[in-house]
């Protein structure tokens, strides 16, 4: 399996299983591919930017303001018989300051309203400070409906005064008000050019907030979908001791009917099992866990068997709690195969990792080791958790394992270059980037047809910027998988980083679209990209089609932080005229 997307179901065998975000992290994949969709231009902005700055408050003047005819905000000095009232109300304001500062926020309060009451009304960005001034005020005494009214009235009169903003976008985060706090703090964000980390991590915490709250309806209510074919009999490939997804053997069926086009062949005996498989090779789907359930009511010959089967189909539908009793249930029985017990370790230990549960899902790998020892898939998929876990040099030696008890592993061969090109990567070992990409070269040499060899390769001559190169990797995966829509979306993403060919980028993911319009992966890339060329409207769509395939509610989450991300651009330009740079 070439460029797949990374660990979509418990268990699969996608690019070193590493979910593409961790990616994008260490392999240097286009900036497209960065989570949260909508900063990805301040993210990069801030790498080149001076971190934090602190806001401090209250202050003296409106900010921005040019034309405030408040001055340094000090009342007339002495010659002056009478102030106007705009000094009288700078010299409340600055009796506020005193207060304020000297921890008296009751009666600062009162200044500032003093303050606001003699400003005369022309007078905007003057009394956008006063009632900034206010809110800052109210917030030290934690009273969040007060800070956030007064903030209103602030950005009123001075659109983007982005104190006022931030300021009610952390009040909207005490009264639990996401929407209202997204929308201020992108209006931050893109004020400040991307420069200031406070305003940056509170949109990510407010994105992965309104994420999970939204995918766990969704998923609880969503109509379980089959992945592509193309999907499933990837998924599958990355196992070689898995019993389910072995061909039936030749006495379990009958060859009589073999010439009945369009019908399934019948199996010799009555059994929903058999059937299931029967329907698994020939890619009817949909019928498998139906047929299972069959056998496991009758509590027949293959029950351990239609167990597991049954379980790794609701895995592949998105349902991990039905898939659990199943697996429970497998683990359990121990007078079954080994090799069953053992596989619904690894699956329900890839799906613990999917729940962000380590420490059970090591458990459930480390069981299998012991209980299954000469189980290749077992120190495979292994070996994919400790790089999630950033656990290299124990991934490698789980690779080495899988090699050593099946030396024409290409796909252990290809990830165990992955991980050390990682390690070598984040240690920033010239010597041994090299020698990790030599290993690339080893694998595509000894293993010609591993799509995989290519696809790893080809991220990582990405990183190195050796693009043309990439290009080619890319084009070798296609060759040998032609209907793997994920590559297609991996070589238009490289069109955008290497030439920034739009144009060329767009039409590989639409034909990614075109080969599986089941791809979430595609629509998900194809909506951050929108995002970054303005079209909003398009990339919620697009996120939107993407959030209805989603396999887990972790998947679902990231998903919709995307997209609302994207819906809060668009009301931030409604409101304030504001956009990001685009491209």
């Amino acid at each position: 399996m070439a460029a797949s997307k990374p660990v979509e179901v418990p268990g699969g065998g996608g690019s070193a299983g590493l979910s593409r975000w961790q990616l994008a992290l260490v392999l240097g994949t286009p900036i497209l591919l960065g989570a949260g969709a909508v900063y990805l231009w301040g993210r990069r902005a801030a790498r080149r930017g001076k971190g934090a700055s602190e806001r401090k408050t209250p202050e003296g003047r409106a900010s921005p303001g040019p034309g405030s005819e408040s001055g340094s905000g000090q009342p007339d000095g002495p010659g002056h018989e009478e102030m106007s009232p705009l000094g009288r109300a700078q010299a409340a304001k600055n009796k506020g300051n005193k207060y304020f500062k000297a921890g008296k926020y009751e009666l600062a309060i009162q200044c500032y309203t003093e303050a606001i009451s003699l400003c005369p009304p022309e007078k905007n960005l003057d009394l956008s400070t006063f009632y900034q001034n206010r809110a800052a005020a109210y917030e030290q005494l934690q009273k969040w409906t007060e800070v956030a009214q007064d903030c209103t009235k602030a950005v009123e009169l001075n659109p983007k005064y982005v104190k006022a903003l931030f300021r009610r976008a952390k009040a909207h985060e005490k009264l639990d008000n996401k929407k209202e706090c997204l929308e201020d703090v992108t209006a931050v964000c893109i004020l400040e050019a991307f420069q200031n980390q406070q305003s940056m991590l509170l949109a990510d915490k407010v994105l992965k907030l309104l994420g999970k709250e939204k995918a766990k309806e969704k998923y609880k209510n969503r109509e379980p979908l089959m992945p592509s074919p193309q999907f499933i009999k990837s998924y599958f490939s990355s196992f070689t001791d898995d019993i389910i997804s072995q061909p039936l053997l030749k006495g379990e069926k009958s060859d009589e009917d073999k010439d009945k086009e369009g019908e399934a062949s019948e199996v010799k005996e009555n059994s929903g099992y058999l059937r299931a498989k029967q329907y698994m090779e020939e890619e009817n789907y949909d019928k498998i866990i139906s047929e299972s359930t069959k056998e496991i009511e009758a509590k027949g010959r293959y029950l351990a068997e239609a167990l597991l089967l049954r379980a790794t189909f609701y895995l592949l539908i998105g349902n991990a709690s039905a898939a659990k009793p199943d697996l429970d249930q497998v683990i359990s029985m121990e007078d079954a195969n080994v090799k069953l017990r053992a596989n619904a370790l690894i699956k329900r230990g890839s799906m613990y990792m999917q729940q962000q549960q380590p420490v059970l899902s090591t458990q459930d790998f480390n069981m299998a080791a012991d209980i299954d020892p000469q189980n290749a898939d077992v120190y495979h998929h292994r070996g994919q958790l400790k790089i999630l876990l950033d656990q290299i040099e124990e991934a490698v030696e789980d690779f080495d394992e899988c090699i050593r008890l099946r030396p024409n592993s290409a796909l252990a061969q290809a990830q165990k270059c992955f991980a050390l090109y990682r390690q070598a990567y984040t240690g920033s070992n010239a010597l041994t980037v090299q020698a990790a990409m030599k290993g690339f070269e080893d694998v595509i040499k000894n293993f010609p047809r591993c799509a995989e060899g290519y696809a790893l390769y080809a991220q990582a001559l990405t990183d190195q910027q050796q693009f043309g190169k990439a290009d080619e990797m890319y084009d070798k995966c296609i060759d040998l998988e032609p209907d793997n829509a994920t590559t297609y979306v991996h070589k238009g993403l490289l069109q955008l980083q290497w030439k920034q060919d739009l144009d060329k980028g767009l039409e590989l993911i639409s034909k990614a679209i075109e080969i599986d319009n089941k791809c979430d992966f595609a629509y998900e890339t194809m909506g951050t990209i929108e995002v970054q060329r303005g079209n909003l409207d398009k990339a919620i769509e697009m996120f939107n089609k993407a959030i209805n395939l989603a396999k887990s509610e972790m998947e679902m989450a990231h998903l919709y932080s995307l997209c609302d991300a994207a819906y809060a651009q668009t009301e931030v330009a409604k409101k304030y005229g504001l956009k990001p740079p685009t491209l």
